[in-house]
């Protein structure tokens, strides 16, 4: 069975996260990735290493199902090899500091001369305007997008999530754009610029708290705990956000993340409020809709965890699960990595590499039935140089005598 983007030969120049996931989940895809290093290799190969002298799990977790090769592309000869490459690849993806593929001398203009079919996709900390040039990290994206000033509570700092929403959430962006890019090849038989700006990335995914600042304008907002609203949307806990009231309650045993997150949907009030033995509030004037239980949202979700602290999370997530409230136990990375469940839909991957054994990531994300994944390992540095040097000579001598298939993939 083939594989999605089967065919599809990618030259990838990214580093660290944003860039490498959005490769991976190519390379996951089935194209052809050829991570592209200098002689020192991905900085992430030595970042935050858990073993001396072996790869790191920041570099085996974003790199795997590729191929290394070293150039060096402040060289001559680095540079020569590096547009052989680029003839013959359908995608160049890059995420440097602003203005590094310049100075290389590799600009659009002349990636596009060289092959007018490749995509050429770059993602940055930023678009246009007075951040353009501004080196970017995760938090500053976070903090420049709107995430980091509507997460936490209302009496504490800005606050950046643990979910890597700049990098990674960006590199799923990035790799949607790709595919469109190549779809719409199909019809132009044109290569394209694509780009992304990490802030916008955010930007999309703080739409909701836009939704909101429009709806403030209009008055408080009244699904919020806060007690006060000044001009802009507020810092809100662990509001839900949406248009059903939710809260994270404690549970028994009082750990850290002895937690469950409840959502009060309408047509859950009545089963509710008789799980937890509070039956008079049913038809109470003061409860009966919903838009009048708001004014007592805060001490309706108290009654709740009075309840929740007598059950552990997942006692408490299978009674509240039998009567449709939705809800969900709050799970720690410790959980996750051993969650049998999670290894079997593939999300949890145990992975064999040659120098530092076995390890655990995290699989691919979505499910296509007709593509499905296989983990492969991360390349060790240079790996593949060899092997991607002989395979572009023979496509080079194939090309030569006229031989179209060896040419890019024809998507």
């Amino acid at each position: 069975m083939g594989k999605a983007l089967e065919g599809v030969r990618v030259v990838d120049l990214t580093h660290v996260q944003a860039g490498p996931v959005c490769t991976q989940l190519l390379a996951w895809m089935g194209a052809d990735v050829i991570k592209v290093e200098s002689p020192k290799g991905d900085v992430t190969r030595q970042q935050l290493r858990d073993i001396p002298d072996v790869d790191s799990l920041y570099f085996t977790m974003l790199n795997c199902n590729k191929r290394s090769i070293v150039l060096d592309l402040k060289s001559e000869d680095g540079k020569q090899v590096f547009r052989r490459l680029l003839r013959h690849a359908d995608v160049l993806v890059e995420n440097f500091a602003p203005g590094a593929m310049d100075r290389l001398g590799f600009t659009w203009e002349v990636v596009h001369q060289l092959n007018p079919r490749l995509i050429f996709a770059s993602l940055k900390g930023f678009g246009p305007g007075a951040l353009e040039h501004a080196k970017a990290y995760e938090p500053i994206a976070q903090a420049t997008g709107g995430s980091m000033a509507t997460t936490g509570f209302e009496d504490g700092p800005p606050t950046v999530t643990g979910a890597q929403i700049g990098d990674s959430g960006n590199a799923v962006h990035l790799f949607g754009a790709i595919c469109a890019a190549l779809y719409q090849r199909t019809r132009t038989g044109r290569g394209q610029r694509v780009t992304i700006a990490m802030r916008d990335g955010i930007l999309n995914l703080c739409r909701v708290k836009l939704r909101d600042q429009q709806r403030l304008e209009h008055g408080p907002l009244a699904e919020y705990p806060n007690k006060e609203f000044g001009d802009a949307v507020p810092r809100s806990g662990n509001a839900s956000g949406g248009g059903q009231p939710g809260w994270a309650l404690r549970c028994k045993g009082g750990g850290p993340n002895d937690y469950i997150y409840v959502v009060i949907q309408p047509q859950v009030w009545e089963p509710l409020m008789r799980k937890i033995g509070h039956e008079e509030l049913i038809d109470h004037p003061d409860y009966d809709t919903p838009q009048k239980r708001l004014r007592y949202l805060w001490e309706i979700f108290a009654m709740v965890e009075q309840w929740t602290l007598t059950r552990d999370k997942w006692q408490a997530f299978r009674e509240l699960n039998e009567i449709n409230v939705p809800c969900g136990p709050v799970l720690d990375t410790r959980e996750l990595l051993e969650d049998p469940d999670l290894a079997a839909s593939g999300m949890i991957v145990e992975v064999e590499h040659p120098e530092r054994g076995t390890f655990k990531t995290v699989g691919c994300p979505f499910k296509l039935s007709d593509s499905p994944v296989e983990i492969v390992r991360s390349p060790l540095l240079g790996e593949h140089t060899e092997e991607i040097l002989r395979e572009l000579e023979e496509r080079e001598s194939a090309l030569a005598s006229g031989n179209g298939a060896a040419s890019p993939a024809r998507v």
